[in-house]
């Protein structure tokens, strides 16, 4: 991606759209590379479009009455807008094979867990947090990948710990998770843009400047 141009990115989301909203917030700012340039939907209530319109941001709700017909609208849509980047942020089909293929190492998504755990078909928002207190685990978080023909099986960018408090319900955990999901995203999409992490050919994630890498923190209760 050309340096000498903010880096152009098309984000897919289905839902409240936070995290496009902390990433409208980033590309603000005088330092970053990225510009949003179109928000993409499954959705036609999802609060995202109304957040890309009051941000002066193209908003869609894919057109066409089958999966397959959105998804051919996915594809023309993304082309349209010359989107260098793709990110995902809460988007919750399967992006279609072509499109991962076509965006190799340019696509990104977030998921509220520390893959590989608690990922898959099915395992978004709510269901993934009321797993995490189910089984009993400690730490929990957000991870930024790379996205792959499979449901969150890509490549890792990042990851932030969250702990797991004894009296967390699935509302209070998804709100600290969600709180590092704000800071995590941008900080990605971020790095992908500029070059400082990409994707081998090998499948293999790689921080150009490993100095570049966040350092991980972990939220107080009160964060």
């Amino acid at each position: 991606m050309s340096m000498d141009r903010r880096v152009r990115v098309a984000v897919l989301a289905s839902g409240s759209g936070t995290n496009l909203q902390a990433l409208i917030d980033w590309s603000r700012a005088a330092s970053s590379r990225i510009e949003i340039v179109r928000v993409l939907s499954d959705r036609p209530e999802a609060g995202a479009l109304g957040r890309a319109e009051a941000s002066g941001i193209e908003g869609i709700c894919l057109p066409g009455s089958s999966r397959d017909e959105q998804d051919a609208s996915l594809a023309k849509l993304l082309d349209e807008c010359e989107a260098d980047l793709v990110v995902l942020a809460g988007y919750l089909r399967l992006v279609p094979a072509p499109i991962v293929r076509e965006y190799a190492g340019r696509i990104v998504n977030i998921h509220p867990a520390l893959l590989p755990a608690f990922g898959g078909a099915g395992m978004y928002g709510r269901h993934v947090h009321e797993a995490v207190l189910r089984r009993g685990v400690r730490v929990s978080g957000a991870t930024v990948h790379f996205v792959s023909a499979d449901y969150d099986e890509g490549p890792i960018i990042l990851q932030w710990p969250v702990p797991v408090l004894d009296d967390d319900t699935p509302e209070s955990l998804a709100a600290r998770v969600l709180a590092v999901e704000h800071r995590l995203l941008p900080e990605a999409v971020e790095a992908v843009a500029t070059g400082h992490v990409t994707l081998e050919p090998d499948g293999a994630c790689r921080w150009m400047r490993p100095e570049a890498q966040p350092n991980t923190f972990i939220l107080s209760r009160e964060s």
